[in-house]
């Protein structure tokens, strides 16, 4: 309470009514096997499929140690959630791992011509995307020495620099440059002895351009490595931060952010047993070999006498994942965490920080990654984890899909596993386009439907029921349904993707697998978690206040503004707001016990529209008469 204890004129701000703001409904999340990418800790947001091309490698076939080859379907449904609509998504990567002995992280030591020490490079993550074609090329500067005999100085480098220095002797070696912080005397240390400036004769500095190349496969399904990636130009002294190419190429980057932008590590660097001012020369010598780093200054020297060329090998896809990869796997983290920075947990419980997410989906679960698609046991253990999650979160709905090649029979009886308010099922499987060669493959729709569901809410808003809606990715359906096949599975809740001449490949259903005929349709699921989580959040300036006769109208009145905005929108029936919605919040629904222990009780009801499903037209002969 203000208090005034002099004359004058008060100016004060007085707040005024609160609103609540819609919730975003076409966030979406995936999980599923990947080729690359992180393992464990918080899922990074994307916005296109060059997002998940970065982090978690591109749609090449995955090869299972234990089930063998499977197309990619979580990198193909990534695409095509965003080919059809979708804007925003999490994923999260299982990993199975490899085998009780074998690491599934592509490895590979520096060639050398010496008996030297080795330094080893490391895949970041496991996968056989870490397969990785490395090259080091040594790149030299010009002269960067000034003046003359006693007057000598250093140009274009900063402390911590390393270059390549020759004596006016005729000896030569790698140095790191110093210099003194009160006096500002350049040094140059390291090299066994520290080279005095005024006895150089040239000093040139010295980097290591470091670029990767994926392996992926060509036009005729071959493999081959894409086009080189720059990771970076670094020095070789561990001090200089941000730019010392082994605190840049650590095993533990000291952000998640440094860690899915660089996919190698340097090993061994313990065995080079060098002091702080010879380990910068140790390294160089290491990754290159002294034969290299004389001919560095020489202007004329070919590319290929700079560069080293490590080719990675031994990476693998690990495992096909079972559920408990999905459910989340506390030993699959130890054994493969990626970095010291990542939060100790992986799988479906990776999502339940992250507030936004509204759609979740497995693409490939379907399969239950057992070849020939047989495990259905497996797949509906999955299913089933998704939508427990979906449930636990609240307002989440899980978009799933049926195992590939089946009948509409089989269809229906992988349906009735499970019934949940929380779920929609989709058959049969799409085929569309591969992004590596552009050949045809059938793909569990789950993932290109949640992108449907995105636009839809985009274009007509959540009420609307996602469905009537081209899918633009299709080719073609695994199976043409016709009409009758669609009135066996539409009843019990499976949505059907139909194709009808002149309109194309469309989805021709939009209910859940509830039972409960109240929450049969897809939209009104989604609609009523649009409503709750957008009063949830737009009400919780609500806790703590005083829990009285104000509170309670100002409550009533937060709400009836929102709820009347969207009979406005058309999502409510009723020809006028009191038919569409009523907001009760006063002493008749709350009890003297529910104002002892600090409840607040508003009862709210609302008359959502439903989607015209079943359109009917009755037509008969009408016999014309005069007035007619």
């Amino acid at each position: 309470m203000p208090q005034y204890l002099a004359p004058g004129v008060y100016v004060e701000e007085v707040p005024g009514p609160r609103t609540i703001q819609g919730v975003s409904t076409s966030t979406a999340a995936f999980i599923g096997p990947t080729r690359f990418g992180p393992t464990s800790g918080r899922p990074e947001l994307l916005t296109s499929y060059a997002d998940f091309v970065r982090i978690y490698g591109d749609a090449v076939d995955l090869a299972f140690t234990d089930q063998g080859r499977f197309p990619n379907y979580l990198a193909l449904g990534v695409k095509g959630f965003f080919d059809e609509g979708g804007s925003s998504l999490y994923v999260v990567r299982t990993f199975a791992g490899a085998d009780a002995a074998g690491s599934a992280h592509g490895a590979g030591s520096v060639p050398r011509d010496t008996a030297a020490v080795r330094l080893g490079l490391r895949a970041r993550f496991p996968g056989a995307a870490g397969n990785l074609r490395v090259t080091l090329t040594l790149r030299s500067g010009n002269n960067a020495l000034t003046g003359t005999d006693g007057q000598k100085g250093l140009t274009r480098v900063r402390e911590f620099d390393t270059v390549w220095a020759v004596a006016d002797s005729g000896d030569h070696g790698v140095y790191t440059v110093r210099r003194d912080p009160t006096t500002g005397a350049w040094t140059l240390t390291g090299g066994g002895n520290p080279l005095p400036l005024a006895e150089a004769g040239a000093v040139y500095p010295i980097t290591a351009l470091v670029e990767v190349q994926h392996p992926t496969v060509d036009a005729q399904g071959l493999p081959a490595f894409g086009a080189p990636q720059a990771v970076g130009e670094f020095g070789f002294d561990p001090r200089a931060v941000g730019t010392g190419i082994t605190t840049v190429l650590t095993a533990n980057p000291p952000t998640r952010r440094a860690a899915l932008s660089v996919p190698i590590a340097i090993e061994g660097l313990d065995a080079l047993g060098a002091s702080s001012d010879e380990l910068p020369g140790a390294i160089a010598r290491a990754l290159f070999d002294a034969t290299i780093l004389e001919r560095s200054p020489v202007a004329t020297t070919p590319l290929r006498l700079r560069q080293r060329v490590i080719t990675l090998t031994g990476g693998t896809d690990g495992r096909a994942p079972g559920v408990t990869a999905y459910d989340g796997d506390p030993v699959g983290f130890a054994d493969y965490q990626d970095n010291a920075t990542d939060l100790p947990f992986n799988g479906l419980p990776t999502l339940e920080s992250i507030d936004d997410i509204s759609i979740v989906a497995a693409p490939g679960a379907s399969t239950g990654w057992i070849g020939g698609g047989g495990g259905q046991g497996v797949a509906q253990a999955i299913n089933n984890s998704v939508i427990s999650h979906c449930e636990r979160m609240v307002y989440r709905v899980a978009a799933l899909d049926t195992p590939p090649r089946f009948l509409p029979g089989e269809a229906l009886d992988f349906r009735n596993n499970r019934s949940s308010t929380h779920a929609a099922l989709y058959y049969p499987w799409i085929t569309v386009s591969s992004p590596l060669d552009g050949s045809r493959v059938d793909v569990p729709p789950a993932a290109y439907l949640a992108g449907v569901w995105a636009r839809s809410d985009s274009t007509r808003g959540v009420i609307k029921a996602p469905a009537n809606e081209v899918v633009r990715s299709a080719l073609d359906f695994e199976t043409r349904l016709n009409k009758a096949q669609q009135e066996l599975l539409n009843p019990q809740g499976v949505n059907c993707l139909r194709f009808f001449p002149g309109a194309g490949f469309l989805v021709w259903g939009a209910r859940t697998v509830s039972d409960d005929p109240e929450w049969k349709y897809l939209s009104v699921r989604r609609y009523f978690n649009y409503l709750e989580k957008s009063i949830d959040e737009g009400t919780r300036w609500v806790v703590f206040e005083v829990n009285g006769p104000g509170l309670w109208d100002a409550v009533r009145h937060t709400v009836e503004g929102f709820l009347f905005s969207q009979w406005k929108s058309g999502a409510l029936l009723g020809a006028k707001p009191e038919e569409a919605f009523f907001v009760r919040c006063d002493a008749s629904t709350m009890t003297a016990d529910d104002l002892d222990n600090g409840r607040l009780v508003c009862v709210i009801g609302v008359a959502a529209a439903k989607p015209a499903e079943f359109v009917i037209f009755r037509i008969s002969q009408w016999t014309a008469t005069q007035t007619a």
